[in-house]
């Protein structure tokens, strides 16, 4: 309105005061702005907020200048600054973590090596039943791994179920793996979360919308359970059981015992089979939070369900839970929704 009324092209009886012609430029600007912003919102790109911040700015210093006719406009201009702020966290948020995936991981794979019977056979028994109903014996080892999740979680054992989605990235020639997930707690409160286990060491942050971290969990402790957890989780890439830094111990016919040694970190844990060669479970000795201090506690991943992805048969279904002193604190139960294999950059 105040470009039209600045250079006359109609007449705005809602303003009174003159507006001179290059006012009249900066209108239209604001109004390009915020045009532009809310296609890029319409679009679904996280980059609006780029064209609405100077929108805002200019918007409300223009409504300072018209303030009689134009002080309104401050509500919509402090609505929409919120918008800007908590996407710009979000932006924010995401871009660490993709400038963290661009330093992880190999820019190239090695040259391909296939898991042949005679690698296998290196291993207890029960592991190399378990590689070949996997279906991996006579593939190509798997170097990196993406793969996207969904489930449920609880925050504390009498807390309510938290459904979320994930996405996560493995290396295996160098044990690691970056997770990140966006769960929408209530109607415009969310959690960014990642989680990370890079040369050796272990990083859990969590920020509400983005801008009040309420977790980032780093030393001992966490580098021994992010260890723990990449550990566990070769039950969706099974061919890194035969990796160096994992070595073996057979326990009896259905279950053997796993040790990592990465870094400056040991840690151990019992992998347990059905007598199919179907991975069941696995347990260990790990560390859990509390206000007072991290206490080693029994950790158990309980494996509820079987598919195949690209002809690998993975455990895509299963249950995390501490066993407390208190009682069982089944926090979270999850599912593989897609995995890929060897593409370096995804």
């Amino acid at each position: 309105m105040g470009f039209v009324k600045a250079f006359k092209l109609a007449e705005i009886s809602q303003l009174t005061q003159v507006i001179s012609k290059p006012i009249g430029v900066f209108w239209l600007m604001v109004a390009v702005l915020f045009v532009l912003a809310t296609t890029l919102l319409i679009l679904q790109k996280e980059t609006w907020w780029m064209a609405a911040a100077p929108a805002v700015i200019l918007s409300q210093a223009l409504v300072f200048t018209n303030w009689q006719e134009a002080k309104f406009g401050t509500i919509a201009n402090v609505i929409i600054l919120g918008g800007v702020v908590l996407s710009f966290a979000d932006w924010s948020f995401n871009t660490m973590v993709k400038k963290e995936l661009q330093a992880f991981g190999p820019a190239t794979l090695p040259a391909p090596q296939l898991v042949m019977p005679e690698r296998v056979k290196t291993l207890p028994s029960v592991v190399q039943k378990w590689l070949y109903r996997s279906n991996v014996v006579g593939k190509e080892d798997v170097h990196v791994v993406n793969l996207k999740q969904k489930g449920e979680m609880k925050t504390k054992p009498d807390g309510n179920w938290i459904p979320f989605e994930a996405e996560q990235y493995n290396t295996v020639i160098q044990p690691g793996f970056i997770w990140k997930t966006r769960i929408q707690i209530m109607p415009l409160v969310t959690i960014l979360g990642r989680d990370k286990y890079e040369n050796g060491r272990g990083n859990m942050l969590i920020k509400v919308l983005g801008l009040y971290p309420i977790a980032d969990s780093k030393g001992p402790a966490t580098d021994q359970g992010t260890l723990l957890r990449n550990l566990g989780e070769i039950c969706w890439f099974p061919s890194a059981a035969l990796r160096d830094y994992i070595q073996w111990e057979q326990l009896d016919s259905l279950s053997a015992k796993a040790t990592m040694s990465y870094g400056e970190v040991t840690a151990s844990g019992v992998f347990r089979f059905n007598s199919d060669g179907d991975l069941v479970s696995f347990e260990a000795k790990r560390y859990y939070d509390r206000k007072e201090g991290a206490t080693l506690e029994d950790w158990l991943v309980t494996i509820k369900g079987y598919k195949e992805f690209y002809g690998v048969r993975i455990g895509y279904q299963s249950e995390v839970t501490w066993k407390l002193k208190t009682g069982d604190y089944t926090w979270l139960k999850l599912e593989v929704t897609d995995i890929r294999y060897n593409n370096p950059r995804i």
